[in-house]
């Protein structure tokens, strides 16, 4: 059964003119012309039976007819112009009443254009609902995804496809304060909600800190007092040892492209790690892991032992043909690559990195590590823990889009090497993306590393069930492929032209109009557009139940208090020690 069963006597109006993906329609009563607004959905009448034509109005205009009067006529008539009431509408897609076994499929076609003296209905109330849930393919006795109400009808539900939002990849944006975080607290509430859930949200301040729940799991990166502590991935405290780094991510971190050695360095640096991991596989349970061997295979090595031939190298002396030493191949060429090695080493900011417990530096550690990350919630141990969330608050900034990117490449590659009758789909959600997904990023930079694994697991990531949100205040810095791929956009209130010119661009044609409406959307209301919901529709999100740690800070208010608040003694301390813990 049809879920548009109108009756002619509801119509808003009939179409007067129609042309390849608009038509215009005349209301004849006032009334009904004034309960119209922009942006909302109409139902028109097909010229093929079993189907309706969807709309969204574009332009309500309320003209004038301008009628001559005869200067000639001996009779004085009273002039009263007769109303012109039209509606532009642009045609999205058409509802098919069957096809097949199935009923009320819409699809984002145009089959057929409404014939003159077509009706036209407006959507709203219990058919909106109903229409929404059709559009996102919600089946009814199934899980739904659920971002909160449409703004212009609060009694309709908005529903989303979960399953194309994370197949196609989404994006979350917005100016601060708009309610982007809050938007993802709602998302993830969602999430939690399933039993086989797996998220990894990359929590770059810690906002996310308060997400409480069975389904949720906290790490945060060791910091300089967790290596003190001796604390662990038991603790909720993830170290990234350096033996994971990649060739890419070693030779951006530790050779200055600018010295006219660095080939020389790179070459030698990449045959010392490559020995060092070699000569920690002489077991013989490793000769499988030893015959495959490459420079990124994450093989746990002594950075010591490295360093030292690195120095050695950097001195040596060798036999001349006159029997007199000189200098050897690599005299005084390695200074500046062991200086920044024992520069990094020692740096307790990066002690996460340089100074992991011994656990870390087992073969056996990175198995439970991954299990942790890359399982879901029904995988995990004790059951619990779907969405994992990763707290970077006390990464340095200049290594931080390593250090996410290094997580994102250690989930894309397990997920690549796991058997495709035991992957389990996981989302990656990516906050503050413009940090460590730049749009400009140097040559054989920390940046430019973090893009390239970021634009294949946009590219490639479907292929292996890996969803990617990005999630971010500055559209416009983000890196252009990563957002390309992105088939959902979920765009709350932008002010920065630059930033609505790159949301624009992600919108189809047919909805260009719809960015007009970015600066203009309400705190906590976003604009929903791609393959999750079809149809585009501003959404007013629904207070999450887990809140971030995101409320913007009433100035006013809390000046105005009558108690005092002051923590310098405690900053000063946490600032010294690097850690708030």
């Amino acid at each position: 059964m049809t879920i548009f069963n109108y009756e002619d006597t509801e119509a808003l109006g009939t179409v007067i003119s129609v042309d390849t993906a608009t038509a215009t329609i005349r209301v004849s009563d006032l009334d009904r012309l004034k309960r119209l607004q922009v942006n909302r959905l109409v139902v028109l009448q097909s010229s093929k039976p079993g189907q309706h034509l969807i709309g969204v109005v574009v332009r309500i205009t309320r003209k004038h007819e301008e009628r001559v009067l005869d200067p000639e006529a001996d009779v004085e008539v009273e002039f009263e112009p007769s109303a012109n009431n039209l509606v532009k509408i642009t045609l999205i897609g058409t509802l098919l009443d069957r096809v097949g076994q199935k009923k009320n499929l819409f699809r984002r076609t145009l089959e057929t254009v409404p014939e003159i003296e077509a009706n036209c209905f407006s959507l709203e109330g219990e058919r909106l609902t109903n229409f929404m849930q059709v559009i996102s393919s919600v089946e009814m006795d199934g899980p739904k995804l659920s971002l909160g109400t449409f703004t212009l009808d609060d009694d309709a539900i908005a529903y989303l496809n979960g399953n194309k939002l994370f197949q196609r990849h989404a994006v979350i944006v917005g100016s601060t304060g708009s309610g982007k975080s809050w938007t993802t607290a709602r998302l993830l509430d969602q999430i939690a909600a399933l039993p086989q859930a797996n998220v990894v949200l990359f929590d770059i301040h810690g906002e996310y800190r308060p997400l409480k729940g069975d389904a949720f799991q906290h790490f945060r990166v060791a910091g300089p007092s967790d290596i003190e502590g001796k604390r662990g991935l038991d603790d909720g405290v993830l170290h990234l040892p350096y033996w994971l780094l990649g060739y890419e991510a070693l030779v951006s971190m530790f050779v200055d492209r600018s010295d006219q050695n660095a080939p020389n360095q790179s070459m030698v640096m990449t045959r010392t790690i490559t020995d060092a991991k070699k000569a920690a596989l002489v077991d013989p349970k490793y000769k499988e892991i030893l015959d495959n061997f490459t420079i990124n295979s994450p093989v746990p090595f002594d950075l010591d032992s490295v360093l030292q031939v690195l120095s050695d190298l950097n001195v040596e002396m060798v036999s001349g043909s006159s029997g007199r030493d000189k200098q050897g191949d690599f005299h005084g060429k390695l200074s500046r690559l062991v200086a920044r090695l024992e520069a990094k080493k020692s740096d307790r900011r990066l002690s996460f990195l340089f100074q992991p417990p011994a656990d870390c530096m087992k073969m056996e550690w990175l198995t439970g590590m991954v299990h942790k990350i890359v399982a879901g919630r029904g995988s995990q141990v004790d059951g619990k823990g779907g969405v994992k969330i990763i707290d970077f608050s006390e990464v340095p900034s200049d290594v931080l889009p390593l250090m996410v990117s290094l997580l994102a490449q250690i989930i894309f590659t397990t997920t690549v090497w796991t058997e495709s009758s035991k992957r389990h789909p996981i989302a990656m959600l990516c906050d503050e993306a413009h940090l460590y997904i730049p749009e400009r990023a140097q040559v054989d930079s920390g940046d430019s590393v973090a893009v390239e694994i970021f634009e294949r697991i946009a590219k490639e990531g479907r292929k292996y069930g890996i969803g990617l949100v990005v999630i971010s205040q500055r559209p416009s810095e983000v890196n252009r492929t990563v957002l390309s791929q992105c088939n959902n956009v979920i765009a709350m209130r932008l002010t920065n032209v630059d930033d609505q010119n790159v949301i624009k661009r992600l919108l189809p044609d047919s909805l260009g109009s719809f960015g007009d409406l970015l600066p203009v959307l309400d705190v906590g209301e976003a604009l929903v557009v791609g393959d999750a919901s079809l149809l585009p529709t501003r959404v007013r999100i629904t207070e999450p139940d887990n809140k971030p740690d995101s409320q913007t800070i009433a100035f006013w208010e809390r000046w105005n208090e009558p108690e005092p608040k002051a923590g310098t003694e405690n900053a000063i301390k946490a600032w010294r020690r690097q850690s708030m813990v």
